[in-house]
């Protein structure tokens, strides 16, 4: 079996004179369609953009379509003076008096929503992985559950929230925990039970279809996909590369794991989500949930853990060097946090914080 392989990535548009926020999305969209010919979307707001890539076999197909979009979307707003912003929060600039883009889903999302909606300035990275048999998905994402918090601390990318610095390495994180059909899924017996399961909540108008599934993991209602939810977007390709590649791994993993008739680990929910809120809160900085373990270890032992669990699925892959390079590389350097921090560490500037994440055409 593949794995196939899919990426987005959510930005912020930013003016390079101010590094406040610009709504330029539809203006920039257009403009990066004539560089490439499908994969550039606007967003909730109109100071955002996203970027989407084809099915893909392997990281050097990821890599190579996330560079080309990329410096397209970065190009784009560069002739209108703007930015593109990697990280999941604007470090200072502010939320209010923003609407939401003229799309009619966006328009019900506010009437329905309300404060959540005029707060959600927030933007991440989501990885699709081909499972094609609807009811193995639900399987793998029952014991992917349980890895999701590394890959968290490994992108945390949002520490700065209207000027402040949280405390969190993944503020984006907590803005989504809000909404109600948001954070860790419980598992599901079969596919005919999550779809029970989303009849339900569409019933009872929780969500209005499932695409509304806010949750950290979930099965795809378009590809015959898992979708993984919990990241931050990255400020380098590298880094996005890593995550796809660790997001695959752990698909791979659970899969043969299922097929291989292995007991799943008895985890209560709100251990695993306990898991992610601590990876969004200390990042690479503190300690992890080491879940398969049951124990609290360093942030560096918990990801090599899992890196090290992941490592046949990552041979299968042909990914392994790859990945596990840029692993060590990340403890080693930071992520997005950390490297946000140090910067406004530097001179005490923000806008350093907004230049360490701009997007370079």
């Amino acid at each position: 079996m593949k794995y196939t392989l899919g990426v987005e990535e959510e930005f912020h548009l930013v003016d390079l004179d101010t590094r406040d926020l610009v709504p330029l999305a539809e203006e920039i969209e257009a403009r990066a369609s004539r560089k490439v010919e499908n994969g550039v979307d606007s967003e909730l707001y109109r100071s955002m953009i996203e970027i989407k890539t084809t099915v893909c076999a392997d990281l050097a197909e990821v890599r190579s379509q996330l560079g080309t979009l990329r410096s397209a979307v970065a190009a784009a707003a560069g002739e209108l003076g703007a930015g593109v912003l990697a990280a999941s929060t604007h470090p200072f600039s502010t939320w209010r008096g923003e609407p939401p883009g003229a799309d009619e889903r966006y328009q019900r999302m506010a009437a329905t929503y309300r404060q959540l909606v005029r707060e959600q300035h927030i933007v991440g990275c989501h990885v699709h992985v081909g499972i094609p048999d609807p009811d193995e998905v639900i399987l793998v994402m029952n014991r992917a559950r349980a890895l999701l918090g590394p890959l968290l601390a490994l992108s945390a990318n949002s520490p700065y929230w209207l000027g402040a610095d949280t405390g969190f390495a993944s503020w984006r994180t907590q803005v989504w925990r809000r909404w109600p059909s948001s954070g860790m899924p419980d598992p599901f017996a079969s596919r005919a039970e999550f779809d029970a399961a989303i009849a339900e909540l569409t019933a009872l108008r929780v969500v209005p279809d499932a695409t509304k599934l806010y949750w950290d993991l979930r099965p795809s209602v378009r590809y015959p996909t898992l979708e993984f939810r919990v990241t931050d977007v990255c400020i380098t390709i590298d880094d996005t590369v890593m995550v796809a590649g660790l997001f695959r791994a752990i698909a791979r993993h659970c899969h043969e794991a299922a097929l291989a008739g292995e007991p799943e680990d008895d985890v209560s929910v709100d251990v695993l989500r306990s898991g992610v809120w601590r990876a969004a809160r200390d990042g690479l900085a503190g300690q992890l949930i080491d879940v398969p373990g049951r124990r609290l270890a360093s942030a560096a032992e918990v990801v090599r853990g899992l890196v090290d669990r992941l490592r046949p699925a990552l041979e299968a892959n042909g990914e392994w060097e790859e990945v596990s390079t840029l692993v060590e590389r990340v403890l080693a350097k930071g992520n997005g946090a950390d490297r946000q921090r140090a910067a406004l560490a530097r001179r005490g500037e923000m806008t350093d914080v907004v230049d360490t994440a701009l997007v370079r055409g």
